[in-house]
């Protein structure tokens, strides 16, 4: 029987939407699209790069408690307003990344909140599974 089993981070998003921040589903992790809100303050810098910093320390955290990390991440998807935000952002993306090489796609997209300028939404697989 597959567990399944939902992670919160505690973003108001999260209860006034209507979601999780992370899904356990057996051995994948469904990690929803992150921004760069520091949820604890629900504040968000206006640097992009400061953001997918943001984005990316949020996604660690969820990917911790589904017990397991970056090297795990065998998808991710980048989703920004403005694409020339993008490439400053690489060499952030690439210390995480560039070792995992996950399939990966970039999105220009509207977000729900002007103030957002970056979102990054991944799926890993848990080692050892269940």
């Amino acid at each position: 029987m597959t567990q399944r089993r939902a992670i919160l981070s505690g973003s108001t998003f999260e209860e006034q939407i209507g979601y999780a921040r992370a899904v356990v589903d057996g051995d994948r992790v469904h990690v929803s699209g992150t921004t760069g809100f520091d949820y604890t303050t629900m504040t968000i810098s206006d640097d992009v790069v400061e953001q997918a910093e943001q984005c990316l320390r949020n996604i660690g955290a969820a990917l911790a408690e589904a017990g397991c990390g970056f090297a795990d991440v065998v998808r991710v998807r980048y989703m920004l307003p403005d694409r020339a935000d993008f490439e400053p952002c690489w060499p952030v993306l690439r210390r995480r990344f560039g070792d995992v090489r996950p399939a990966a796609t970039m999105l220009e997209c509207g977000l729900a909140d002007p103030r957002m300028k970056i979102e990054i939404e991944v799926d890993a697989r848990r080692p050892g599974g269940s």
